[in-house]
């Protein structure tokens, strides 16, 4: 793992892999979240946040720009992993249980529908969705035991951030074993309902944002205001941070 921005990320889509059928194989339960800029913004305006993104097992680097300020400030190459990426690599991987919770129930029946295509084994798989409540008021136990009695390994949690990281981290507790890994909009855009993700070029050009904000303008353009609003402190942090760090960037052990 390697830490910027105060995230402690794992970059490297094999030791990703690898580590949650390692998890997987101990008794416990634990989380990935999947870091965007959203999630970045809101960590540096947050450190009850940022302890619940560095709460898990490591982050996954959702954002594509992230890589191009490691280029940058560091002269490192590291890539994206998308939270649809990671999702659709585990679902076609055909590797563990899964269940599917969030969102409204007719998104969750249309993507069971979708995802049955890329694999077959969905069909008897829990998709759950989950009350519309604040964070705090969940019923943890409740929601706990329906994972344990369905022996998920990899819990798919889709609620939106900042809300989904706290709320595995509530849960984590409470579960005996499994995976919990927050995908926000990713759901949606296997259920082939609604709003899509956008074409492969415009991803590649770091120009999904424009699409979102298409998608979604009165959501998207908030929450990129507030993204842009607090990068040039981030990159200024960065900054201060790469010259109090004494050799190049390692590896986390």
């Amino acid at each position: 793992m390697e830490r910027y921005f105060n995230i402690r990320y794992e970059f490297d889509k094999s030791a990703i892999h690898k580590a949650i059928s390692s998890r997987l194989e101990k008794p416990g339960s634990d989380y990935i979240c999947v870091s965007d800029g959203n999630i970045l913004n809101n960590t540096y305006r947050n450190k009850e946040y940022l302890d619940v993104i560095n709460g898990g097992m490591f982050s996954i680097c959702d954002s594509s720009y992230v890589p191009v300020y490691l280029k940058w400030i560091y002269g490192i190459k590291r890539g994206q992993y998308a939270g649809s990426d990671i999702f659709y690599d585990i679902v076609k991987g055909n590797k563990y249980r899964m269940i599917f919770l969030g969102t409204q129930q007719s998104t969750l029946d249309s993507l069971k529908k979708e995802l049955k295509k890329i694999n077959p084994s969905v069909e008897n798989m829990t998709f759950k969705e989950l009350p519309f409540l604040p964070v705090e008021d969940f019923d943890y136990e409740g929601i706990a035991k329906m994972i344990d009695d369905d022996k998920a390994e990899i819990i798919w949690i889709a609620l939106g951030a900042p809300k989904q990281e706290r709320f595995m981290a509530l849960l984590k507790p409470h579960l005996h074993h499994g995976i919990m890994i927050a995908i926000g909009a990713t759901f949606n855009f296997f259920s082939g309902l609604n709003i899509k993700r956008a074409p492969a070029w415009m991803v590649r050009n770091h120009l999904e944002f424009i699409y979102r904000i298409y998608s979604e303008p009165r959501k998207q353009i908030k929450r990129c205001w507030g993204i842009l609003s607090t990068l040039p402190s981030l990159l200024s942090m960065e900054f201060k941070n790469k010259s109090h760090r004494k050799d190049s960037p390692k590896k986390e052990l």
